[in-house]
């Protein structure tokens, strides 16, 4: 062998050595993480799976029953020539999550207009943000505690802050009916509002779609959708002023009411999630989209409206589709912490979602092998509600 071969076959050696010794290396930090990853996340998903084929009360020894858990869980049965549930709480709390989870779609609007709001560039707008992002910094139990507080109904600050308006207000006809008229005029305004984002938002789907119609069409649609809106507003005008009067001299047991339990909590997730981390994202967002694109539309003459729709909607769809698809992940996984300290659940189940009602199941019933099936269809509805989001955004999300 000559020199030159020995040399390369010395270096060849070398170069093995470390990489194994790199290798090893890499191994040995990796190795930590990779423990901890199969002891509480792989291990406990793969018994969980074991478990929900499997009847286990914690107490005895567990024993196959196969799909039984997801018959009883998933299943009717024909009673008195009805179809009945197996499992009539655990589609109640299918409805109750689904109706809870109104509050993502608002929460995005209230983001964008609220991330919108602080992109201006003015002296205050740090302290602004400050105060819309500081619900999120602070301890959801803290904030639960404080709105279970605010939400009562006889000494809380929101009841009690009701009752001294309307006894201003209905102390005298002359403030009562402009009262009840500015009532009237607002929830015209939101409801015109909202179903102009609706119509809006319908519109550019179908040119994504390629399924268009024009300007005249959605203004035509606006114009007769108002008027059907305010003939009705103004129609129901003493169906408004009994409502203002009972709301506000006798106002709701927020927490204490079916009717207005899962109300109370929508409103409350939205104060503490309109500022948060979506607002953040939105900003960061709209602080990409390059100003040459507005500069352009203005010289077409565009307005505010076109230049959103136009401009800043489809540059901005990315973050959208990223936040609806957490906003639907998260809105399916939540519901303990809340029902845990507010309302247990209650009243009458309206409050109890999947996620408490998995752990009621699991951990106050120690029914640990229905408590997995619950968590298997979660996961099972979670993924496909993903993947269709996913299908249809990559149609209209507009990444260039």
């Amino acid at each position: 062998m000559s020199v030159v071969d020995n040399f390369v076959s010395r270096r060849n050696v070398k170069t093995r050595s470390a990489r194994t010794r790199e290798s090893i290396a890499a191994f040995g930090f990796l190795f930590p993480n990779l423990l901890g990853f199969l002891m509480f996340t792989f291990v406990p998903v793969f018994l969980s799976l074991a478990a929900a084929f499997v009847h286990w009360n914690i107490f005895d020894a567990p024993h196959w029953v196969g799909i039984r858990n997801f018959q009883d869980l998933l299943w009717f049965h024909s009673d008195g020539g009805h179809s009945v549930p197996n499992d009539p709480f655990f589609w109640k709390y299918v409805y109750n999550t689904v109706c809870l989870m109104i509050g993502v779609p608002v929460g995005m609007a209230g983001s964008l207009i609220l991330a919108m709001l602080m992109n201006q560039k003015t002296k205050a707008i740090v302290i602004f943000r400050t105060i819309y992002f500081l619900p999120t910094v602070c301890s959801g139990v803290a904030l639960l505690v404080l709105w279970k507080y605010l939400l009562n109904g006889d000494i809380g600050l929101i009841n009690k802050s009701l009752r001294v308006l309307g006894e201003f207000v209905f102390s005298s006809p002359l403030i009562a009916v402009p009262f009840t008229a500015l009532c009237a005029l607002s929830l015209g305004a939101l409801l015109l509002g909202a179903t102009a984002s609706v119509l809006a938002l319908i519109r550019w789907l179908c040119m994504k779609l390629q399924i268009g119609w024009g300007d005249g069409l959605l203004k035509l649609l606006l114009v007769i959708s108002g008027a059907l809106i305010f003939a009705v507003v103004i129609g129901c005008g003493r169906m408004i002023y009994a409502a203002a009067y009972t709301f506000l001299l006798a106002p709701p047991d927020w927490l204490g009411t079916v009717r207005w339990a899962k109300p109370s909590l929508i409103i409350m997730g939205f104060w503490g999630g309109v500022g948060g981390y979506n607002m953040i994202l939105y900003m960061a967002s709209l602080q990409g989209v390059p100003s040459s694109y507005y500069e352009a539309a203005e010289i077409d003459g565009a307005g505010p409206w076109a230049k959103f729709w136009a401009i800043t909607w489809p540059m901005i769809s990315p973050t959208t589709f990223f936040i609806l698809i957490m906003g639907i992940i998260g809105g399916l996984q939540s519901g303990f912490m809340t029902a845990n300290v507010m309302t247990e659940g209650g009243p009458a189940g309206s409050t109890t979602t999947i996620d408490y009602y998995l752990y009621q199941t699991a951990f106050q019933r120690f029914n640990m092998g229905y408590a997995s099936a619950i968590a298997w269809f979660l996961f099972a509805v979670i993924l496909m509600l993903t993947l269709i989001t996913w299908k249809v955004g990559g149609k209209v999300v507009t990444y260039d």
